[in-house]
């Protein structure tokens, strides 16, 4: 009998990540390190969030208007759905998850959705990509404003007091930069396109650097006792049951709505996502010297999300998976 081999689709930046993770465990930053590092840590997510804005078209954005029963759809499975469940997990604590671990899984419930992965999903699933990409770019442009304020609401004291201080470097490091890309996109929006590949370097390790100082935080406040294996694999439990249930009502909720294979499938893979990218550096700005655990639950639901995403995509793209006659058919206008 021929061998079956199946690929399981490690992304090399989260490889990236635990490699700075395990760095961050034997050489933490400490003392002058620790301030340098926080300091380099905070001008490297102004950057992000100045390029974040400068790339972003608003003008696509507004020409996929036409698709609003989309769009509101893919926003609130990412804002009102995920949130519920987060909230939802509550009664997991302390038994399953530890209230450090619980408010890194609501947080994770909280960030926008991801735009290359659900992009590349939606392309290999053959969807509608153009839908997934105004998507994906709504839900960042929202993210921007309201992640930080659910965060505020829904998390409160646990992520690491949300004063009128809080609120202020929440503007001045997230808001301001993105506003500042985008005002200033006509004129560097060339120079970006055609360092496209240098700045991609940029990004990751502006959040490279922000994984760093956190965890350097962590392991010198001795928080990772906390974290034992079991309690990794609840985590790891808690999260596939989240991205399994947002698979099925994503997949089953655009049927019932009506709308087009191609428009389901931008929604299944828009709709159940979470962005990493987006994630980490706000994270970094909530949650401060807390941000170490915080960001693991989203760490490991990205890695999760990508190796689901990667096989569901290439099964609707091989007509392998039977979708509901609803999800087929044409969308109503």
């Amino acid at each position: 009998m021929p061998r079956i081999r199946i690929r399981v689709p490690i992304d090399p930046y989260v490889a990236a990540l635990l490699g700075t993770v395990a760095l961050a465990a034997l050489l933490p930053a400490r003392g002058q390190a620790a301030t340098v590092a926080g300091g380099a840590s905070t001008g490297a997510v102004a950057l992000l969030f100045f390029l974040y804005g400068a790339r972003l078209s608003t003008r696509e954005a507004m020409d996929g208007l036409r698709h609003w029963r989309l769009h509101l759809t893919v926003l609130g499975c990412t804002f009102v759905l995920f949130p519920l469940l987060g909230l939802a997990t509550r009664g997991l604590v302390p038994v399953v998850v530890t209230p450090q671990l619980y408010s890194g899984l609501l947080f994770l419930c909280l960030v926008p959705s991801t735009i290359q992965s659900s992009i590349a999903f939606t392309s290999i699933a053959r969807g509608n990509v153009a839908a997934a990409v105004c998507a994906g770019s709504f839900s960042s442009i929202v993210g921007i404003a309201l992640t930080p304020l659910l965060a505020a609401l829904l998390l409160g004291n646990s992520g690491g007091g949300f004063s009128s201080r809080s609120l202020l470097s929440i503007v001045l490091q997230l808001l301001v930069p993105f506003l500042a890309g985008q005002l200033l996109r006509r004129r560097v929006g060339g120079f970006l396109t055609r360092h496209k590949k240098v700045l991609g370097y940029v990004d990751r390790g502006s959040i490279l650097l922000v994984v760093y100082t956190a965890f350097s935080a962590g392991m010198v406040r001795g928080i990772w006792h906390e974290v034992t294996p079991l309690r990794l694999l609840a985590l790891m439990g808690v999260e596939a049951a989240l991205l399994g249930f947002m698979l099925t009502v994503t997949t089953y909720g655009s049927r019932w709505l009506g709308f087009s294979r191609e428009d389901g499938l931008a929604i299944v893979f828009c709709g159940s996502k979470k962005s990493l990218a987006a994630g980490l550096p706000m994270a970094g700005v909530l949650f401060g010297a807390q941000a170490s655990l915080a960001v693991l639950p989203l760490m490991l639901f990205h890695q999760m999300q990508l190796m689901v995403g990667a096989v569901l995509a290439k099964r609707y793209g091989r007509g392998a998976v039977q979708e509901p006659a609803a999800v087929r058919a044409p969308a109503r206008a």
